[in-house]
Parts: C-alpha cells; structure tokens; sequence
C-alpha cells in the first residue's frame, strides 16, 4: 500500500508513501484515498485526521503525469465529484482534517491542502497551482474550492500566475496556518492535535459539517439548518459535560456521545 492509514488515540494519520515519486498520485492511489476517507468516516473514534506525505521533500507533487491516461475532456467528464484525493470537494468527512506540509504541495496536492481544514507546513515548503504552465487547470476542486477561500484577487493570483509560492507567502495569501522550520514541524503538529483534541469531538464535527454544507445559504438560513450533526451535540452527553467540568473546575472527560 502506498497510502498509509493509522488511527491511534483518536487521531487517524494518512500518509501519501510514495517519495520516490514526490508523493504523486495515480489513479489507484486515488482509489487507496478514498477507501481511507471512507475508513476514517466509519471509525467514531477518529476525532482528527492528519494527512501528510513520506519523506522530506513533498506532501504531494500532484498528479503522476508519467501514469495519468486520461486527459482533455475524457479526465473533465469523468473527474471525481469529491475532488481530488477523493478530499477537496468531500462533504461527508466531518471530522477536523490538518495537512502536514513536508515539501512541495503542487497542482493536485494544493488541491489536498485547500481540501483540508487547516494546514501547517515546514518553510522548505513550496505550494501553487502549477497547470497553467502546463496547459491545464486545477479542476479536482481546485479551482472552485481556492475562489469561495481566498480573497478574490489572492485566489486570482495563485490561479492566474501558475508560479510557486514559498511557504512564507503561502501563508501570509492565507493558503496556510502556521509555518515552522523543518525540524519543528512534528511538534507543531502534536500542538494543532493538543487542542483540537482539548474540544468537545461532537462540537467539532457539527462546526465543520455547518461550514462546509451551509456555504450556498443565506447566513438567516445557514443559522437555522437543521443538519444531524448540530442536533447530536445539542442532544449530547459531551454538552453537559462540558459545563459541569467548567462549573467544577477541571477538564472535561469527552465521550463522543
């Protein structure tokens, strides 16, 4: 298997393990992906998700354009409705995804990045949306996905310009959440897991499930949707948990229910 999933104390880990080929992906690679979202939404445990690529110089480099066979208007029609890695367009993963930004993040693993809730990167990182220099686009979500993110010339200029962007102007366009030195980045990401983790998993699912299924509303209709993950916490053992650890002073003990 070159997608690696491991799922220990309430954190599922994905790693794209293919360095020899900076982590790029076919078309079963793919299909390895989205078995693991698929995993990962069928295991209640799984609280956060951390998805990253093997070694020290990529996350991902995209698609495997040496394996790819369809192209023009073949790869549009039967493009992935969910994106690409089966993530940036997913609706049903409604547990916190972190990318951990190892190396370069270009045309289809930007994608993985604007796909996932946050994203920590080390500074030898390197992101863009490569296609245009290509001859393509980013259509596995890419495009649709950074223009409803970004601010409108920002998102232009990482769409329009096809150049790389280090990772310190990655995150000042707001395509990052924090950047650290290589050396530093595991202990970045054990603190963005400290407190995700510190929050009740329920609240967690519920904000991202609103936020990513109510971004066609209104913000009066976007209040009142009635989606299953927003009744689970106000009906939930965790709510009242948390006010009385509160009242009493000490951390709350989360049981996901």
């Amino acid at each position: 298997m070159s997608i690696d999933l491991v799922v220990s104390d309430h954190v599922a880990r994905v790693t794209i393990n293919r360095p020899e080929r900076l982590n790029a992906i076919d078309e079963a690679h793919q299909e390895d992906l989205r078995r693991a979202w698929e995993a990962i939404e069928a295991d209640r445990s799984v609280r956060v998700v951390v998805l990253t690529g093997a070694g020290d110089r990529a996350f991902c480099a995209g698609d495997d354009m040496r394996a790819e066979g369809r192209t023009g208007m073949d790869y549009w029609l039967g493009a992935r409705p969910d994106g690409f890695g089966h993530l940036t367009l997913r609706e049903t993963l409604d547990v916190p995804v972190l990318a951990r930004v190892n190396g370069y993040a270009l045309g289809g693993g930007l994608e993985l990045v604007v796909g996932c809730d946050l994203a920590v990167a080390s500074e030898n990182a390197e992101l863009g949306f490569v296609e245009p220099r290509l001859g393509r686009l980013p259509l596995d979500g890419g495009i649709v996905s950074l223009a409803r993110q970004l601010p409108a010339k920002w998102a232009m200029e990482v769409l329009l310009t096809g150049r790389r962007f280090s990772a310190a102007e990655a995150l000042t366009l707001g395509l990052l959440n924090e950047v650290v030195p290589a050396a530093d980045l595991d202990a970045a990401v054990d603190r963005w897991l400290e407190n995700l983790l510190a929050c009740a998993p329920l609240s967690l699912r519920a904000i991202k499930q609103i936020v990513r299924r109510t971004a066609h509303m209104t913000a009066a209709d976007a209040r009142m949707a009635n989606l299953p993950a927003l009744v689970e916490v106000l009906n939930s053992e965790d709510g009242e948990e948390g006010v009385r650890a509160f009242v009493e002073k000490r951390a709350p003990r989360w049981e996901g229910r």
